[in-house]
């Protein structure tokens, strides 16, 4: 019998990831890409097996009001700064914190397993394991958001302390592990605020560290950097979080000439 098809909103470097190992599990996969009809293809297909939506966090939330109503029950979500409160509408949503790399031209590189959450989350850790790339399932909302909560503390304190550092993730713990502590302190401090709960800072670190140690040799600073500073400052302010070591790096950024 025939598996299910499953569809993949934006076939990027990520999204084709996730492609390969579901057609490697003899599902149908049908794109999504910029130019394609979601609502004539949601009527052709209306009960996929799951509908990956693989677009950019920024683009996240535009998508999700496009997504036509038969597929909304069948949505799993990979950004990155991705927490609860941005798919809380959206019932039987499975989510995955993605811990490994593909970039043009290179396989996939893992940097420790991938937590997974929700209906869909077997079947991604299966899919994944088709091309060595492990998966952690989780089986509680809480500690879901505790690994949401983790990825967002390592990319925004490599991504923010590295305008300042640049360097590594292994060189930022190693040589400049006091502004690394300090960016995680902020960015804690705004990630309890955004999801209402507190968490100890202790195993945060921690779970921070293991990632660092993954792979020691990431670069702390990508693209993205400066955009997410901003929008964590602005975050920040509309949350009443005081975030004085990302102020003083973000000055620190207009003071250097372009």
């Amino acid at each position: 019998m025939a598996e299910k098809p499953v569809v993949v909103i934006g076939v990027g470097e990520m999204g084709s990831v996730f492609a390969r190992g579901l057609l490697r599990l003899g599902y149908p996969v049908y794109p999504v890409n910029r130019g394609s009809d979601m609502k004539a293809l949601a009527e052709q297909l209306p009960k996929p097996k799951l509908v990956l939506v693989a677009v950019g966090e920024a683009a996240l939330q535009p998508m999700l009001k496009k997504i036509p109503k038969p597929w909304r029950k069948r949505l799993v979500l990979l950004q990155n700064e991705l927490l609860p409160n941005d798919y809380a509408d959206i019932k039987n949503v499975t989510v995955i914190s993605v811990w490994f790399e593909k970039k043009m031209g290179q396989d996939s590189k893992v940097i420790i397993p991938s937590p997974a959450f929700g209906p869909r989350a077997s079947l991604l850790a299966k899919a994944l394991a088709t091309l060595d790339i492990p998966v952690k399932l989780v089986d509680k909302p809480r500690d879901m958001l505790f690994e949401l909560v983790v990825k967002n503390l390592y990319i925004l304190t490599s991504n923010i302390a590295g305008l300042r550092t640049g360097g590594t993730v292994g060189q930022l713990w190693a040589d400049q592990q006091e502004t690394a502590r300090a960016v995680a302190k902020d960015v804690i401090a705004l990630q309890e605020a955004m999801t209402g709960s507190r968490f100890n800072n202790d195993e945060l670190i921690a779970a921070m560290v293991a990632a660092f140690e993954g792979d020691p040799d990431h670069k702390c600073m990508g693209r993205s950097a400066p955009a997410r500073l901003a929008r964590a400052l602005e975050n920040g302010k509309r949350l009443g979080v005081e975030l004085p070591t990302l102020e003083s790096i973000a000055q620190e950024q207009q003071a250097v000439p372009a």
